[in-house]
C-alpha cells in the first residue's frame, strides 16, 4: 500500500541521496530504446510495422527481455548521453538552488548547459537537440542527431531558468537561437482556419499531426515571445496551441496523433500536452484554452488513474504491455500536480497517494528510482532520459514550489550573487 505521508523534509531526503546516486552512478546511462537501437533492434521494429505478423516474431525475443531480463540492455546498445535528461537535470538543479542558495546547486546546473552546449545537433537555423541514437519509428528511421520538437522546450526552458539566476546575456543569446530554430525549421500544416499542427523533426516527410508536438511548440514560442519581447512567436504558438484543443476529443481525451495510425491514449503524453497548454494559458490566457485544460484534466483524473489513486500507463493502449506502472508516468504527474497546485481539487487530492508511493516503492536503495513495475518484479535499470532525471526535476520543483509558497525561496535574478563562465 502507497504511503499516506511525504513530509517536504522526505522529498528533501529523497533528492539529496539521488544527488549521491548521480554523482556515483555518472550522467550516462541505458534507455528504453536501447533494445531498439542498435541496428538488430531497428531491423526487428521496422519489420513490426511493415508487417505485424513477421515483425511480432522478429520482436518477441526483445519483448521477453524487457518483460522478464531488462538488465538485458547492456547486451543491445551502449550507455549514452540524453539532451534531454541533462535539461531534466540542469532545470532540477537550478530549482534546489532556487530553494535553498547552495552554489554548488546553480555550478550543477551550468556544467549541464555546458553539456548541452557540446552536444547539439546540426540545424538549418539556430540550435537544436534531439535523440542520439537512430530512432525507428512508424514512418521510417530518424537518424541520431536529427533535431526534435519534444527535446527542444526543455532545453530552453533549462537556459532560461539558468538565465533567470544569473542574467548571464551567454544564455539569453541561447534561447533566442533555441526559438529561430523552433520558428523556422518545424514546418506548420494548416488543418484548420487560424490552426496548424507543427512537425514533429524538420524532416521532409514529417506532416506533424502528432498532439503532444504541436503542445511543445506552442508552449516554447509563447515563453519565448514574453522573455526575449519578440512577437513574431506568438502568433505561430497560438496556431499550434489551437490545433492542440481541437484535436481534443467530446470526452476531454487526445489520442497521441489524429493521423489515424496511432490512436492510443496514455498517461504521459496527456500530461505533455496539458502541460504545454497550462503554461501557454499561464502566459497567454484564453477562456477557451482554460475550458480545454479543464476538460483534458477531467478526463486525466477519471481514466488515467485507477482506483487506489496511482497512475495507470494507458486509458486506450497501442498493442499488448509488459508491465504494470511506469516511472515516467509519476514524474509527470508530479510535474502537472505542481504545475496545476490549487488549480484543480481533484489534483491535489491525488497528490498524497502519489507521492507517498514514489517514497515507499519506487526509491532504490542505493538512491536512484525504479524505472518499470513489470507484472513479475521491478525494471530497475537506471535510465536518465526514461525518467530519472524527469522525477528529479519534478521533485525539486516541488521542493522550489514549497520554498516559494512558505516565502523563502531566493529571488529570481541574482546577477550580484553568482557568477558563471564566458
Amino acid at each position: 500500500m502507497p504511503r499516506t505521508l511525504a513530509p517536504e523534509s522526505t522529498l528533501k531526503t529523497v533528492v539529496d541521496n539521488f544527488v549521491a546516486w548521480l554523482n556515483r552512478y555518472g550522467e550516462t546511462s541505458y534507455d528504453f530504446q536501447t533494445f531498439y537501437a542498435s541496428p538488430v533492434g531497428r531491423a526487428a521494429k521496422r519489420l513490426y510495422y511493415k508487417n505485424r505478423y513477421l515483425g511480432t516474431l522478429a520482436v518477441a525475443p526483445i519483448i521477453f527481455c524487457e518483460a522478464f531480463v531488462p538488465s538485458a540492455r547492456r547486451l543491445f546498445f551502449m550507455r549514452q548521453r540524453f539532451p534531454i535528461g541533462d535539461a531534466h537535470f540542469a532545470m532540477g538543479f537550478a530549482y534546489l538552488f532556487r530553494a535553498i542558495g547552495d552554489d554548488a546547486h546553480y555550478r550543477r546546473a551550468v556544467r549541464f548547459l555546458e553539456v548541452l552546449l557540446e552536444t547539439r545537433c546540426p540545424s538549418p537555423t539556430g540550435y537544436g537537440w534531439g535523440y542520439p541514437f537512430a530512432w525507428e519509428g512508424i514512418e521510417g528511421t530518424c537518424p541520431p542527431g536529427t533535431p526534435l520538437i519534444t527535446t527542444l522546450p526543455y532545453v530552453y526552458e533549462a537556459f532560461s531558468q539558468v538565465h533567470g539566476i544569473d542574467g548571464h546575456p551567454r544564455w539569453f543569446a541561447v534561447m533566442r537561437q533555441i526559438a529561430e530554430h523552433a520558428l523556422h525549421d518545424f514546418r506548420d500544416f494548416e488543418t484548420s482556419p487560424g490552426a496548424a499542427t507543427c512537425a514533429y523533426s524538420p524532416s521532409a516527410r514529417d506532416f506533424g499531426l502528432v498532439v503532444n508536438a504541436s503542445a511543445y511548440r506552442a508552449s516554447l514560442l509563447t515563453r519565448a515571445a514574453i522573455e526575449l519581447e519578440d512577437e513574431r512567436y506568438l502568433q505561430p504558438a497560438m496556431r499550434n496551441a489551437r490545433f492542440v484543443i481541437e484535436a481534443q476529443n467530446p470526452d476531454g481525451s487526445w489520442f497521441y496523433s489524429v493521423d489515424g495510425k496511432r490512436p492510443f491514449i496514455d498517461h504521459f503524453h496527456t500530461c505533455f500536452v496539458l502541460k504545454g497548454l497550462a503554461k501557454v494559458h499561464r502566459l497567454n490566457p484564453t477562456q477557451e484554452c482554460w475550458e480545454c485544460i479543464e476538460r483534458g484534466i477531467r478526463y486525466y483524473t477519471s481514466h488515467l488513474f485507477d482506483d487506489s489513486g496511482l497512475p495507470r500507463p494507458f486509458a486506450k493502449a497501442p498493442r499488448l504491455t509488459v508491465y504494470r506502472r511506469e516511472l515516467y508516468d509519476y514524474a509527470e504527474a508530479i510535474n502537472l500536480m505542481t504545475l496545476l497546485r490549487g488549480r484543480f481539487s481533484e489534483l491535489d487530492r491525488l497528490w498524497t497517494g502519489l507521492i507517498g508511493d514514489v517514497v515507499s516503492r519506487w526509491v532504490k536503495p542505493d538512491g536512484s528510482f525504479r524505472s518499470r513495475q513489470l507484472f513479475l518484479g521491478w525494471d530497475n535499470v537506471p535510465m536518465h532520459r526514461w525518467a530519472q532525471a524527469q522525477m528529479f526535476r519534478s521533485l525539486c520543483f516541488r521542493i522550489a514550489d514549497d520554498a516559494e509558497r512558505d516565502g523563502v525561496a531566493l529571488p529570481t535574478t541574482l546577477v550580484s550573487q553568482v557568477g558563471v563562465g564566458s
